[in-house]
């Protein structure tokens, strides 16, 4: 088998999230079709998580395995790109080495949530507009108590299936534009509308519903019932995901 990673960017509006779903659209389902079909073997994709209903990824990377290596994944990436609908864009394919995963290799995964500032007609579908618009200052105050604690069970969907809630946040924090507030997150891995629950919490400390001894009552508390309201999806990117070099890189003996 030769293993390629997929470099990618889409725009999740039209889809059910990344994984395929039983009767519900998918990113996951539309590649694995169009490989299949080019490539002319069962091709399934594995990606480097699973992004919710109506999540977008500026940058995304999985994973497939060809029984045949591929002659030219330069061509590949052009007839996929015009294979698949407008909300797809494939950057680039690359041969990687036999052990590399897109999901358990990767180092870090990076989110962003942009928040406007006041009504846009044009920024609309990716950004969301809360009221009242939230104080930043003490939204990054609470930012800083988030890279205290490692178990974030009260920001987690319930009834998942994974082992562990055990995550750490490398960087969290707000920026300031002219027209918009934007939520950084930078984590080993994050846990199902881990990232929404936080921002939908953050923005009651920032419109001052809460304050900061019961945000940290609330991460303390492992419950999500506790946690705010999630944010809509439409405003949250994927926007990067590291990788070790020696995985992702053929050496010449390869």
């Amino acid at each position: 088998m030769h293993r390629y990673f997929i470099e990618l960017a889409y725009n999740g509006s039209g889809y059910n999230g990344w994984q395929i779903q039983p009767n519900a659209p998918s990113v996951q389902e539309e590649i694995n079709k169009a490989l299949s079909l080019l490539l002319k073997q069962d091709i399934n994709v594995t990606g480097a998580g699973r992004t919710d209903t109506g999540v977008h990824a500026s940058f995304f990377v999985a994973h497939f395995d060809s029984v045949t290596p591929v002659a030219d994944t330069k061509a590949l990436t052009d007839k996929l790109n015009r294979f698949l609908g407008k909300h797809i864009s494939i950057k680039e394919i690359y041969p990687v080495l036999p052990d590399a995963h897109a999901r358990f290799s990767a180092l870090s995964r990076t989110y962003k949530y942009y928040i406007n500032k006041t009504k846009n007609p044009f920024t609309y579908p990716f950004a969301y507009t809360p009221h009242p618009l939230p104080d930043i200052r003490l939204m990054n105050q609470a930012c800083e108590l988030l890279t205290r604690y490692e178990d974030f069970t009260s920001f987690s969907k319930l009834h998942t299936d994974v082992k562990t809630n055990i995550c750490r946040i490398m960087q969290a924090g707000w920026e300031e534009t002219d027209e918009q507030l934007v939520f950084t997150i930078k984590a080993d891995r994050f846990l199902r509308n881990m990232v929404r629950a936080i921002v939908g919490t953050l923005l009651d400390i920032g419109q001052k519903r809460i304050d900061l001894k019961q945000f940290q009552q609330i991460i303390e508390s492992k419950n999500r019932c506790n946690a705010g309201t999630s944010v809509p999806g439409n405003a949250l990117f994927l926007c990067d995901i590291e990788y070790p070099p020696c995985k992702t890189q053929l050496t010449p003996e390869a």
